[in-house]
């Protein structure tokens, strides 16, 4: 058993054999995705977040495992590794209590402490600290030498020892850590050279602000850290200084005498200098990386919800990006995404040839078959869909706004040059809006995710730990979907378990070279796709004319035994057991458990039989602004009013009504009830009504409510 395993277990609350097995499992380079799905049996049942958390937390007390080694090392070569304190640090796993006892053996810089050290003071200072001397300043005389001058000098040394003292001590520091849990005040003031720049207006709500920091919610802290490091606001965590050192005199102080007045002293000293920066700086990193974590599960949240959104599906679209004085750039799209045809069209002011745009747009529609439009929603959307729904088609069409955030850091990027070498920026913007109509997630893995749009504060949080988690969410999302091997991009192989951007290329080559992929077995051919790759990766890959129909469901290959036994024993083949619910209720799973096949795996298998393949995303929907609302001139306050969920945050969700400017609906207007987060309510790209209960033009900014709307 993994020596991590038991605190794992306890840590998550899992079994030991689930957990010792998933991180035997981890070890020999199994995915999540693989891992959840195919590996029910070992892991007994544990969904991807468990099995992320278990390898989260591995990954941790790994590193915390070779700190503690490091640790030991360094206070072994001191010579002051005590049986006592190997065992103390061996035993704890906290990493704040692991620092905290390492502390005073620190290698650190020439303090004041160290010099007075030096100088041969220390034992002054303990003789200070024992507290029983009637005049201290007589027993300093005896430590008047070198460079230290006189008696005064000796006691000042010999406080300094004791402030630095005071500020490693573990008893010390949990006090102050407490004070700052219980009590700790975050403020920020506005820079006064600062605060008439334009620059400044965005953070005018926290030109004077404060707050206890353990209400201080993570949207609030991450905007008043931008404002400090844009150099608009200054910052600072506190607490109340007198109780702190009130309690600390409680620990060292044991009486009224002159030597407890010096150790008093310095007791003030060592919380002021060096005990409250060193805790501040601690709770300001600690109250970050809680507004990080929270900021990031926000943004992965509204990223799983956008890449799963509904897709239209293999249907002939026209994509369209609109613009003003730039014209509207129009491109027509086959049912697998090829570009087909691509112009420009000047409906709207100042270029006015919205006849000219008529024509040409109703003759492509006629000549590509076009099925479906879909429309950016950035500049001109909402006039180009008013424009569009005004035409008249030889049949019918449907109509859809699509997010475009995004679309042109991928049409600038090398993935879009590589697609379309001959086409420009404007070009490749509309075909991926017209993808993203089509099959949303195919076309947002070729982005970076923090260029969707979904974000809060994302440029301010931990990068690394953000990117991690959102490439979990992209693989989470494509495995979860399933991948068509025989149209899926490089781009979204790459994310298929057990892949990547090597074995990607390598097979779309190989399909290049070699036609589509006849069976899941082909893919062993793939230059260096080996036995394991293979294991990782053939359940999330789908071929939809197999002549084994289990090519296009998500029973992995070692499994298909198990069903061409069920079907033998039915006396039929197995495409007729797929498509025969009547053969399937006859079968007993448990006359087909075998070695690692349990009941788990074959409950699965039973359950893709019934609709082998099928897509976990919702079905799209059209959506229409109120005709009369374009502009924010032409909001009242009271209208009710449909509008698309934008955008999710902690303090509420952002709604598009089709004026320019995405209104807020706080969270404290989304229900007629208590709310504590958004996405109870809502999700992106969410149908909505919602009734205007505030226009600010100025700040332009619009405030909604979903409170009592029927």
């Amino acid at each position: 058993m993994n020596t991590l395993t038991p605190l794992i277990a306890k840590e998550l609350n899992l079994k030991k054999e689930s957990v010792d097995n998933t991180l035997a499992l981890l070890d020999l380079g199994c995915t999540i995705p693989f891992i959840a799905r195919y590996r029910k049996e070992r892991t007994g049942g544990m969904n991807e977040v468990q099995i992320g958390a278990v390898k989260d937390l591995y990954e941790r007390l790994t590193e915390l495992q070779k700190r503690k080694e490091t640790i030991l090392k360094t206070i072994e070569a001191q010579d002051k590794l005590t049986p006592e304190l190997r065992q103390r640090l061996e035993s704890c796993w906290n990493a704040t209590e692991i620092e905290d006892i390492y502390l005073p053996f620190k290698p650190k810089r020439r303090t004041r402490a160290q010099v007075a050290r030096e100088q041969g003071l220390e034992p002054l200072a303990t003789l200070l600290l024992l507290q029983r001397e009637k005049d201290p300043w007589q027993a300093a005389r005896r430590f008047v030498k070198g460079e230290v001058a006189d008696a005064e000098a000796a006691i000042h040394g010999a406080q300094d020892i004791i402030a630095e003292q005071v500020s490693e001590d573990e008893r010390s520091r949990q006090t102050v850590r407490q004070g700052y849990r219980q009590g700790a005040i975050i403020r920020s003031k506005v820079v006064k050279a600062k605060a008439d720049s334009d620059e400044a207006s965005k953070y005018s709500d926290y030109f004077d602000w404060e707050e206890p920091l353990k209400r201080c919610s993570s949207h609030r802290l991450l905007a008043m850290r931008r404002g400090e490091s844009d150099g608009i606001l200054r910052v600072s965590i506190t607490i109340d200084d007198e109780q702190c050192i009130d309690r600390l005199d409680r620990l060292f102080l044991h009486g009224y005498g002159p030597c407890s007045r010096l150790v008093g002293e310095a007791v003030e000293d060592g919380y002021k200098r060096l005990l409250r920066p060193s805790i501040e700086t601690e709770f300001a990193s600690e109250s970050k990386s809680k507004a990080d974590e929270e900021a990031i599960h926000v943004f992965v949240d509204n990223l799983q919800q956008l890449l799963l959104a509904a897709p239209l599906g293999q249907k002939r679209v026209m994509g369209i990006d609109p613009g003003f004085r730039t014209g509207c750039k129009v491109v027509c799209l086959d049912a697998q995404g090829n570009l087909l045809h691509h112009e420009a069209i000047f409906p709207h002011p100042p270029v006015n040839h919205r006849m000219q745009a008529t024509v040409h747009v109703e003759q492509m529609v006629k000549d590509y078959h076009i099925e479906a439009i879909a429309i950016g929603n950035g500049t001109a959307s909402r006039e180009t869909s008013d424009f569009i729904r005004d035409l008249h088609f030889d049949h019918a069409v449907q109509t859809f706004v699509v997010s475009e955030d995004g679309a042109s850091v991928y049409s600038a990027s090398k993935t879009a040059r590589e697609e379309f070498p001959d086409e420009d920026v404007t070009v490749r913007g509309a075909v991926s809006i017209g993808r993203r109509l089509m099959d949303p997630l195919a076309e947002l893995v070729k982005i970076d995710p923090k260029s969707i749009g979904v974000g809060q504060y994302q440029h301010d949080v931990d990068q690394g730990k953000l990117k991690k988690s959102l490439d979990q969410t992209v693989e989470h999302c494509v495995n979860m979907v399933g991948v068509d091997l025989n149209t899926a991009s490089r781009h979204l192989l790459t994310y298929v378990s057990g892949l990547g951007p090597t074995l990607a290329q390598n097979i779309v080559d190989y399909r290049k070279e070699h036609g589509a992929f006849t069976s899941r077995a082909q893919l062993k051919k793939v230059p260096r796709l080996g036995p394991s790759a293979f294991e990782q990766c053939a359940g999330f890959l789908r071929i939809r004319d197999s002549k084994n129909p289990l090519d296009n469901s998500a029973v992995h290959p070692e499994s298909y035994h198990i069903v061409e036994k069920m079907a033998k024993d039915c006396g039929c083949t197995v495409a007729t057991l797929m498509a025969d619910a009547e053969k399937r209720k006859g079968i007993r799973l448990n006359d087909y458990v075998e070695g690692d096949i349990g009941l788990p795996t074959l409950k699965d298998i039973m359950a893709e039989l019934e609709k082998p393949g099928r897509d976990p995303r919702a079905q799209i929907e059209e959506f229409e602004f109120d005709p009369n609302v374009k502009e924010m001139d032409d909001l009242v306050e009271g209208m009710v009013l449909p509008g698309i969920v934008t955008n999710i945050t902690k303090f509420g969700a952002f709604v598009d009504i089709g004026v320019h400017q995405d209104g807020l609906v706080h969270v404290s207007q989304m229900a007629d009830r208590y709310v504590k987060d958004p996405s109870e309510v809502v999700h992106l790209h969410q149908h909505v009504k919602v009734r205007v209960t505030e226009i600010d033009h100025r700040r332009g900014r619009i405030s909604l409510s979903m409170k009592k709307i029927k």
